[in-house]
């Protein structure tokens, strides 16, 4: 028998101030994650999905980490729940991380000789000057940019 869904959820303080901010992103990736892809290679379809994605998890990481305008409790609950990606937010953490645009431009199995994605190279030290990530899009997230 399948489980039955309850909305038991119970919201710690503060919540009511970050929800319409949360509420408008969920809605911006469900019209992302519907969105024709017609004439898009196959990579770029996801492209939004990313970006909205890193807007959530930055959004919810400056609030915490660089404002302190909301509490443990509920920045852990936000994690908890999905709304932030708390594996993005680790790294964003480490010095040299501070911009990363997502964890596939770091995973050295998904790119050619075993490197980094090409977004992370600081843009002074790039021989063409624009650039686009195949993974997420990024046009750079080096932190020396």
């Amino acid at each position: 028998m399948p489980k039955i869904k309850t909305s038991r959820v119970k919201y710690p303080e503060g919540w009511e101030l970050i929800e319409p901010t949360l509420r408008d992103l969920e809605a911006k990736m469900r019209e992302a994650e519907n969105d024709l892809h017609d004439g898009k290679r196959k990579c770029e379809a996801l492209w939004p999905i990313f970006r909205i994605s890193h807007q959530k998890s930055r959004y919810i990481y400056d609030l915490y980490y660089r404002r302190k305008e909301i509490s443990k409790e509920l920045y852990e609950f936000c994690l908890d729940q999905g709304y932030a990606d708390r594996n993005l937010i680790a790294k964003w953490k480490k010095p040299g991380y501070e911009r990363l645009c997502c964890l596939r431009c770091i995973q050295t199995r998904d790119h050619n000789f075993a490197t980094t994605c090409v977004c992370r190279v600081p843009k002074h030290l790039r021989e063409e000057k624009v650039i686009e990530c195949v993974h997420c899009g990024c046009r750079g997230c080096a932190s020396g940019d």
